[in-house]
């Protein structure tokens, strides 16, 4: 699947957009009053996506398909069309937590239908803000397209059970991108569980960014992610984190930096460790 456009923008190169009628701009800010934060400031003409509503279909048993699995293909046609997003749309994502809360989720399911045209904000937010992108309050208005023809997600995913066997096979990588301290069990804010996936390596997402919270350059995380995965294939790398999210930071900087986009396991670590208690660990490794 190629891609013309790079999945990064710069909050300088939106300003210059600020009048495009072309242009879908999208708040996907997550967490305790995201939507209420929205409706107080927002980048102007944005429309909000919820995650919890819109980019997922949360179920009371984490244990199938962890806290936030994929909503059906059907569902999310339908939440493209209330957002007046088409396939010919060019769709720009931001978040407040500089990609990684919901906006790399909502890119890597707009790849994952096939879907060219999307770009997440670098700097989120703040960056824009700092550049004198405008500012709204209230809620937009805007009006549907059509149901967004979607057949399936064409991006690979893992389950549980592809997971279990690549964690024992020298010929695959699983990565935890969630920061040390969880990957570690000394700390666990989300899950009943503390500690990580055995055998998966912890490369935290907060390295893709640099001091000032932007992406590193394309070529930097190139030489990293190379370093990592070596000349393991594509359907061989699988990438979590606690739902099945952050994760997806990760791969929006593996593309950014031309690398093929990895496999993602959705359920992630509230999945794993729900599910066989004896398959999760706190000890290092």
């Amino acid at each position: 699947m190629e891609q013309s456009i790079s999945p990064i923008i710069n909050a300088e190169d939106l300003l210059k957009l600020k009048h495009s009628s072309d242009i879908v701009l999208v708040d996907a800010r997550a967490g305790i009053n995201s939507q209420e934060n929205y409706q107080k400031e927002h980048l102007k003409g944005a429309r909000y996506v919820d995650l919890n509503q819109d980019l997922a279909t949360v179920e009371n048993d984490p244990s199938n398909g962890g806290r936030h699995p994929l909503p059906s293909v059907e569902k999310f046609s339908k939440i493209l069309s209330k957002l007046g997003i088409s396939p010919i749309s060019h769709v720009v994502i931001y978040d407040d937590k500089n990609g990684s809360n919901a906006a790399a989720r909502f890119w890597w399911m707009l790849r994952a239908i096939g879907h060219e045209k999307v770009e997440v904000l670098n700097g989120g937010l703040q960056a824009a803000i700092k550049v004198g992108f405008p500012v709204s309050s209230g809620i937009e208005v805007f009006k549907p397209t059509e149901n967004y023809p979607i057949s399936e997600w064409k991006l690979s995913q893992a389950n549980i059970d592809e997971v279990e066997k690549a964690r024992n096979n020298d010929e695959n990588i699983v990565i935890d991108v969630r920061d040390k301290n969880r990957f570690d069990g000394l700390t666990e804010p989300l899950d009943l569980i503390a500690g990580h996936i055995p055998g998966a390596v912890n490369i935290p997402l907060s390295e893709n960014l640099d001091e000032e919270g932007l992406f590193k350059s394309p070529d930097v995380l190139a030489e990293k992610y190379s370093e990592i995965v070596g000349d393991k294939k594509p359907e061989n790398i699988i990438v979590h984190c606690g739902s099945g999210v952050t994760a997806c930071h990760t791969l929006l900087a593996m593309d950014y930096a031309g690398i093929p986009i990895p496999k993602l396991y959705v359920g992630s670590w509230s999945e794993w460790s729900r599910n066989d208690c004896e398959m999760a660990t706190k000890q290092k490794e």
